[in-house]
């Protein structure tokens, strides 16, 4: 860094001899952008300096009424002196005295009255890295002034989704459900209504990226599906929904976003369940005659998800359900974590553990699922959303 091409320096210099104040001001008078100012009472020393606010601070060492290595120690305990650069003017070179003055809080040593081109280098490299020094604690404040206000805008997305979320309901199709998001919100969104009085829709979707601008989409995609504002379109069958999605979603009218989604539509008279699935974590289905011949495994197919295909013909699958039976459907954020020795925890396990707690008896098992994670990968927060969904189909 040159003075010559920055704002001016401000050097302050504390000594009790005049002849010395002159000297040193015409060693650095013909340095262009050089403030220069003098004290020649040390008692003045820190009100001066917390007046003129130097870049450099050139400090005698040996003076009348007080030491100057203890105003060393003083300018590192005033709030306006603590980190300036400080190079202290000694009658001698004094290895138990330069010591001292280090240890107390000097950044230099020279023995006065020291060369010119000594001096001045010496002033350009800690007003150089002094000055950097501020632009980096400025740039740190911001940097923190900026994460906090995004971490405010986020939680207030995170309680705007939240806002949105249907309450659990315990009939006629009791649903329950889990939604923890992340510190950077990752775009889920999920909800369930009823078509009419025997079809019951049931949606989760998870759009790409992390941050408002996903939370955003997520709202607006599940605005479109549970106010059936797509035209032209039956919500009773989900192939159908999705290609209307993707038609309304494209990515590149989306700031290059997309999302996966599973939706269906569950019969309550015959007991199917269509459904269709774009780009999401395949369901897991709870299903026997009894709940203890129930047996879990993952069902249906995925495809592409929205936004990433035009015109793409999403299929339309579907199931009878046996006398017991109870999905979740989910996003990948509550399988895929992260454990701290870089390994993840994947699908196959996640539905191990599923299938080994899904008796009824375990009444809080999204809760010890979501538990079970947090310990697995040791961080305060998820890197993704979790959210999960289960819904239990009463048997006739």
């Amino acid at each position: 860094m040159d003075l010559e091409s920055t704002a001016p320096t401000t050097v302050l210099l504390v000594d009790d001899q005049a002849i010395v104040g002159e000297t040193i001001r015409s060693m650095l008078a013909d340095i262009p952008q050089i403030d220069f100012h003098f004290c020649a009472d040390p008692a003045q020393a820190i009100p001066t300096a917390n007046q003129v606010r130097p870049q450099v601070i050139l400090q005698d060492l040996v003076m009348p009424d007080i030491d100057g290595l203890q105003l060393v120690k003083y300018y590192r305990v005033n709030p306006t002196t603590r980190d300036t650069p400080m190079i202290v003017l000694s009658s001698k070179e004094d290895a138990t005295v330069k010591a001292k003055a280090f240890s107390l809080g000097a950044n230099d040593y020279l023995v006065k009255i020291p060369d010119r081109l000594e001096l001045v280098a010496r002033v350009k490299y800690h007003a150089a890295a002094f000055r950097s020094k501020q632009e980096r604690d400025l740039a740190f404040q911001q940097l923190a002034v900026a994460e906090k206000k995004m971490a405010d805008e986020l939680a207030q997305a995170a309680r705007y989704v939240r806002s949105l979320l249907p309450p659990p309901q315990n009939e006629p199709i009791p649903v329950r459900w889990k939604f923890v998001p992340s510190s950077q919100l990752a775009g889920d969104m999920f909800g369930y209504f009823w078509l009419n009085e025997d079809q019951f829709a049931i949606y989760l979707l998870d759009v790409s990226g992390h941050g408002v601008g996903s939370a955003l989409l997520a709202v607006s995609a599940g605005n479109v599906i549970s106010n059936h504002s797509l035209q032209d379109t039956d919500f009773s069958q989900p192939g159908e929904v999705l290609r209307r999605l993707n038609d309304v979603f494209q990515m590149e009218k989306q700031n290059e976003k997309y999302f996966t989604i599973w939706y269906g539509v569950y019969t309550v008279s015959t007991r199917v369940l269509k459904f269709s699935n774009g780009g999401h974590p395949l369901p897991l289905v709870l299903q026997g005659p009894t709940m203890g011949e129930a047996k879990m495994a993952p069902f249906g197919k995925t495809s592409f998800a929205v936004g990433m295909i035009p015109d793409w013909d999403f299929p339309t699958e579907e199931m009878v359900l046996d006398p017991y039976a109870k999905i979740w459907v989910f996003s990948d954020g509550v399988f895929e974590i992260e454990r701290p020795d870089g390994s993840m925890w994947n699908y196959n396990e996640f539905a191990d553990y599923l299938t080994n707690g899904s008796s009824e008896l375990q009444a809080d098992l999204m809760e010890k699922l979501f538990l079970h994670v947090k310990e697995m990968s040791h961080a305060p927060t998820l890197n993704d959303d979790f959210s999960i969904l289960e819904v239990t189909f009463p048997g006739n």
